[in-house]
């Protein structure tokens, strides 16, 4: 094990190497995070090629996790990769016990508080949390605005860059970051390229609607993520503007999204699920099969608490199908 990403016989990840000293002869500190459970914690650098997880393999307590670059100022770098966890896990989960912000926090070299506290205060820039009475600190950040307006402008150039800079800290390439799959990529070049991006995109925007909705379908309450789908509202290739707003998403089953995509289900002015006529012809010939579908005909979205659906973006949406309903 020598970079970031390199991962040793026991399943351990290199995340970062610190010029902090260990508690060994001239060691100095590596963090490492378990692929089988999630810990991230310190190590003599000397060790982590044995080295086994202190929670699931039963291996000695690690050492505290160097926080160096606390009391210095957040990079653009930092506030980009700290966006893209923000826009990723639900508002509720951005506390010091969440494993992602205390992984993030060892990547970067700062306190778990920290990293929590920056992650929190990005809420005051976010208008539905606002409406709320959310808000971080008063002033905050300038890193913050710039990253959050930049977002606003130029969404699928920074979503591609968050991405890239956390697979980067990572040791990954982008697709292993993003999660995609590349089984059906091209050789290299300017169409991979492409794809990936394209990809990386919808993936950013599939995670940032599914965490905003707490990982649950907005019509049925379903908390099944393989069964969810971040769904368009007004589509991906009918307006570049808002293709990774999540305002312009909802988290919907698949089922739902079907008929939605189709027209065959709306949102109407007071955020409750409407279906079309030829549903409800077709569906009393369907008999008991077509009863779930509509059982939820009339019935109020779920509303995320942040992230809600755009009233303009619907009232898109219901135009485009007016005749289908």
């Amino acid at each position: 094990m020598k970079q970031p990403g390199d991962i040793n016989a026991n399943g351990q990840q290199l995340l970062r190497v610190t010029a902090a000293k260990g508690n060994d002869f001239n060691a100095r500190v590596w963090v490492l995070k378990c692929r089988r459970c999630g810990e991230v914690y310190g190590c003599n650098g000397a060790d982590a090629w044995q080295r086994k997880c202190p929670r699931c393999q039963q291996a000695a307590a690690g050492l505290p996790i160097p926080a160096e670059r606390d009391g210095e100022k957040w990079t653009r770098e930092e506030h980009i990769i700290a966006f893209n966890l923000y826009s990723q896990i639900p508002f509720g989960s951005i506390h010091m016990n969440n494993p992602k912000v205390i992984e993030l926090a060892a990547l970067l070299g700062r306190s778990v508080g920290s990293v929590s506290f920056k992650l929190s205060n990005f809420a005051r820039l976010d208008p539905t949390l606002q409406a709320r009475g959310i808000r971080g600190l008063q002033h905050g950040a300038k890193g913050e605005e710039a990253v959050w307006d930049e977002f606003a402008n130029n969404s699928e150039q920074l979503a591609f860059e968050s991405a890239r800079l956390l697979a980067q800290y990572l040791g990954q390439t982008v697709e292993e970051a993003a999660e995609i799959d590349v089984s059906d990529l091209p050789p290299p070049g300017v169409e991979r390229e492409a794809i990936v991006r394209l990809r990386v995109n919808q993936s950013f925007f599939r995670r940032r609607v599914l965490s905003a909705y707490k990982f649950r379908c907005c019509v049925t309450g379903l908390p099944m993520p393989p069964l969810l789908v971040a769904s368009h509202i007004v589509p991906w290739a009918d307006d570049a503007a808002n293709r990774l707003n999540p305002r312009n998403g909802l988290c919907l089953n698949a089922l739902h999204d079907r008929a939605f995509d189709r027209g065959l289900m709306i949102v109407d002015e007071g955020l409750r699920v409407r279906f079309s006529q030829r549903v409800r012809n077709e569906a009393a010939d369907a008999g008991d099969s077509a009863d779930w579908l509509l059982a939820f005909d009339g019935r109020e979205l779920i509303l995320p608490p942040k992230f809600s659906p755009d009233l303009t973006l619907l009232a898109r949406h219901r135009e485009r199908w007016r005749t289908a309903a």
